[in-house]
């Protein structure tokens, strides 16, 4: 907004305004430029929630992907966005935050148009992969964009505005795409991506200001070996019961992965401004709170995929009603954020992180006692309870790696924590993907097994129609199955959070205050 704006003015009226005392307003156009960022961040973490809808429909489709494909059109996006997120920064601070989140934005629309265009399962994966690219360039860049115009005061309430967008976005990301879907199609979620990015693209471009960059140099080869380290290690995973856990391919994935991590970690240690230095993780604090975050998204984005097609197949529900169907999920984060803060105070930050992970990991295991029989407010219930661990722990492991870091390091903190949560998100899509299949096809009637060797619920429908109720069964099973394991999982994870700032006390590494978790 210019500066002196009645001195500009003509005429009488403008003099004597001029020659008062204006009372200073807050800017609109901070107000709007938040709403066009928050509604930036809203899009590309909403899709990550809203493709889980569309797997039934994708299963089903005339691409006949196979199990592991279809974790593939799930997972890539998230591979991209959690591995570039980091870079996608970087990138911005040297080449201009408002020009790299506008060529995010362009990429997200051109990656998620070749998605509804894709005549095949390895054209969709590849626009899949162009659209993480570009949400990578999109979300870190709102927030540097945000901090560089608002004014000092309104940081604060600027940052955890821009934060609730990331639950916000899942929710919008179900419900929105569940209304989109209900025509019939997975092609139209895609579809209804371009516009939107379109849009928020010219919005940018008049709304966001331009900001000084510098001259800190991207780690090319860092993100490289990151990228190919953590595509390694999930196509272990996802292929596992299809290849066979023994077979040469998985074991050569795991190993790939494995190696490609120590490479990236020694290139790192020699590299004047890494990626992401290894050497952070010193810290037991920060260690322990990484892979809070880590786990927490692990439990809750396994949950996104396989709730959307247990409560299609399961439940009969439509796409729409499985969309509004998570809602009770976010209730607390909605309802008790504003809470937690005075529940640490209270108990102590070690002990409501611990209190996270026995709902979050009690909720996941309450959810795989619910078959077809459980009513809807049974199912509901333990996603309240479920959300209730993730209401207190995203804002209790956010504090601890902020905390942990110098100010400083307060942009490295953030792209920590977003690197953390998108790839714990891709775990848990191909560890209950992987689970899911493995325990589907081992229920299935043995004679159906034989006859078809079915891998998803759509295969195994198309090839025996008139054994609909038994393969249901089978998926329902192999459901509750994979919330046992990632329940479990989870619990397990919490555990090491918890223990391993007291371990590092006692193996005489006492941290500094700022530098604990408790």
């Amino acid at each position: 907004m210019p500066q002196n704006l009645l001195s500009h003015g003509r005429g009488p009226t403008a003099s004597r305004a001029s020659s008062r005392p204006v009372r200073p307003r807050p800017p609109r156009g901070p107000r709007g430029l938040l709403a066009v960022m928050c509604a930036c961040v809203v899009l590309v973490v909403g899709m990550v929630a809203a493709v889980n809808l569309a797997v039934p429909m994708l299963a089903a489709s005339a691409l006949h992907p196979s199990a592991a494909a279809v974790v593939w059109i799930v997972d890539l996006y998230v591979v991209f966005f959690a591995c570039l997120v980091i870079p996608g920064g970087a990138a911005g601070d040297r080449l201009g935050r408002k020009g790299v989140l506008l060529a995010g934005l362009l990429l997200f629309a051109a990656g998620a148009l070749l998605s509804a265009a894709a005549p095949d399962t390895a054209v969709l994966l590849l626009g899949r992969a162009v659209t993480g690219v570009g949400a990578a360039a999109v979300l870190p860049n709102t927030l540097a964009v945000l901090l560089h115009a608002v004014p000092a005061d309104r940081k604060g309430a600027t940052i955890a505005t821009w934060a609730s967008m990331t639950g916000i976005g899942g929710i919008v990301g179900n419900v929105g795409g569940g209304a989109v879907l209900t025509g019939g199609s997975w092609r139209w979620l895609f579809v209804a991506a371009v516009p939107v990015a379109l849009v928020l693209a010219a919005l940018v471009g008049r709304t966001a200001p331009v900001s000084p960059r510098n001259d800190r140099r991207l780690d090319v080869p860092g993100t490289v070996l990151l990228v190919a380290a953590s595509v390694a290690l999930l196509l272990g995973i996802v292929q596992g019961p299809e290849s066979g856990w023994s077979s040469a391919f998985v074991i050569g994935s795991f190993v790939c992965s494995a190696v490609l991590f120590a490479v990236w970690t020694l290139v790192e240690l020699r590299t004047a401004q890494p990626l992401l230095d290894p050497r952070l993780l010193r810290s037991p604090a920060l260690r322990s709170a990484c892979l809070g975050m880590t786990a927490v998204f692990f439990g809750m984005f396994a949950l996104f995929y396989v709730n959307a097609s247990f409560l299609q197949y399961g439940k009969g529900y439509g796409v729409l009603v499985t969309g509004l169907g998570i809602i009770p999920l976010t209730v607390p984060l909605i309802l008790g954020a504003r809470y937690v803060g005075r529940v640490s105070g209270r108990i102590g930050l070690q002990a409501t992180v611990a209190l996270a992970f026995v709902f979050v990991g009690g909720g996941l295991l309450g959810l795989s006692t619910c078959g077809t029989s459980t009513p809807y407010a049974g199912y509901a219930a333990w996603l309240v309870v479920t959300g209730i661990g993730v209401a207190l722990a995203l804002p209790s492991l956010s504090g601890a790696i902020a905390v942990s870091l110098p100010a400083e390091q307060a942009g490295v903190g953030a792209g920590l924590q977003s690197t953390t949560r998108e790839f714990g998100s891709a775990l848990g899509v191909a560890v209950i993907g992987t689970v899911l299949t493995a325990r589907f096809t081992a229920a299935l009637p043995a004679d159906l097994r034989a006859a078809h060797d079915p891998h998803t619920v759509a295969q195994a429908l198309a090839a025996a129609p008139d054994r609909a109720h038994d393969i249901v069964s089978a998926f329902v099973s192999g459901t509750e199955s994979a919330l046992r394991v990632i329940g479990v999982t989870v619990l397990v994870l919490g555990l090491l959070v918890v223990l391993e700032p007291l371990l590092s006390r006692r193996r005489g590494t006492r941290p500094e205050r700022s530098d604990r978790l408790s």
